[in-house]
Parts: structure tokens; C-alpha cells; sequence
């Protein structure tokens, strides 16, 4: 797999293009700023984008879900509990950014275990509610992209509408510690990290904060 980070918007957002070797069909995650820059990326790479992944439906992370659509035909999937979310500046979140928009529903609603094929690479959805009610995390090979669900030292916060402290710390136990303390994790902002080191010092994953 070849993965490749930008940093968008005005929160540093990290989108990230995942592209498979052999057929060179990708899947961006999380376009929430300068989806021209994403697209010319992608260009430069030399990979073709398929899918648009959505970790949630906050609008740092999906403000530009139209126009790399639109540019390239990619099918837009989200977690079937923040779709509705997409619809709304208040909802997701834009209107608090530089710009307010209304985005166009999603094409695929993903459920927590559904399987995203991008050329040979299958990333896998871990419905990992906490910091709203649809988060995801995408497993593929040995690399977890953790939205805001998980990042370096921390977890993503939960009073925004929707989110939960006690359903983020659950959905960390639950679903992510089980990882090979080997696994990568690339998270919405920040710095990558790993499971292990995580599980060793991040206070989230011993379901409390100290």
C-alpha cells in the first residue's frame, strides 16, 4: 500500500491518499480542505482515485467530499449514523470553519465490519462511536487510519452533538486495543503513532483519563 498525508484546512487536518501498487485505484480519507491540491496529488502519484472515506462527518474532514467527487467519480461512503450529518453546515460542523456548505449525500452507507475494496488493498470499518455518533477507523494490512477517534497521547474530544466520553473510551477498549501493538495508526490530526505505544501510555486506552 502507498499512503501519502496532506494537512488541510484551517484545523491541520491530516487526508491521506491510500493507493494499492499493482492497480494504482486509491481511496482518499478525510478531504476536508483543498481538494484541488488533493486531487493534483493524486495526479502526481500516478493513482487514480475510486473512493472518498469519510471517518466522520465533521466538517474538517468532509468539507471537500463534493469537489473530489466531482473531479474524479469517486464514491463518497460515510457510517450510516453520521450521514444524515452531511447535509447540514449546523450539523457538520462547517458553518463554525471558513466557509458554510450543504454537501450531497453520501453513495455508500457503511456499517461497522463492511469492507471497502480499493484495487487489491480492503479496508476494513470499525464503528468506533465516541466523538460523534458514526465514527469510524479503517483497518487495511497493518495500518489503522483513526479519523478522531484516536491520536498520539490523546483521543478526539466529545462535546460536540452526538459525541460521548464513556462510548469513545468504550470503543477504544474495544474495538483498536485489540490490535497488533505493531499496527500503525494515522490519525485525523497530528502525528502517527502506534498501538502499542498507545496502549503502554495513552491514558484513553486504560478507560479513564489520569
Amino acid at each position: 500500500m502507498i499512503v501519502e498525508r496532506l494537512v488541510v484546512g484551517p484545523l491541520q487536518t491530516n487526508c491521506y491518499i491510500a493507493a494499492c501498487e499493482k492497480t494504482l485505484d486509491a481511496a482518499v480519507i478525510d478531504p476536508g480542505f483543498d481538494g484541488q491540491g488533493i486531487v493534483a496529488q493524486a495526479h502526481k502519484m500516478g493513482v487514480r482515485i475510486v473512493a472518498i472515506l469519510d471517518t466522520h462527518a465533521h466538517g474538517d474532514h468532509v468539507m471537500d467530499n463534493d469537489l473530489v467527487r466531482d473531479e474524479t467519480g469517486a464514491k463518497v461512503m460515510v457510517h450510516e449514523d453520521d450521514a444524515p450529518a452531511l447535509a447540514g453546515a449546523g450539523e457538520h460542523l462547517s458553518a463554525l470553519l471558513e466557509r458554510a456548505v450543504a454537501l450531497k449525500p453520501a453513495d455508500r452507507l457503511l456499517k461497522d465490519g463492511s469492507i471497502v475494496d480499493v484495487g487489491e488493498l480492503r479496508l476494513e470499518t470499525l464503528h468506533t462511536p465516541g466523538h460523534s455518533p458514526g465514527s469510524c477507523c479503517f483497518l487495511c494490512e497493518d495500518v489503522l487510519f483513526s479519523g478522531d477517534t484516536l491520536f498520539a497521547g490523546s483521543a478526539g474530544r466529545t462535546d460536540f452533538p452526538g459525541g460521548s466520553r464513556a462510548s469513545l473510551i468504550a470503543s477504544i477498549a474495544q474495538k483498536l486495543m485489540p490490535l497488533a501493538d505493531d499496527t500503525r495508526v494515522l490519525p485525523g490530526h497530528g502525528p502517527e503513532t502506534a498501538i502499542g505505544v498507545e496502549r503502554a501510555s495513552n491514558p484513553f486506552t486504560r478507560g479513564r483519563l489520569v
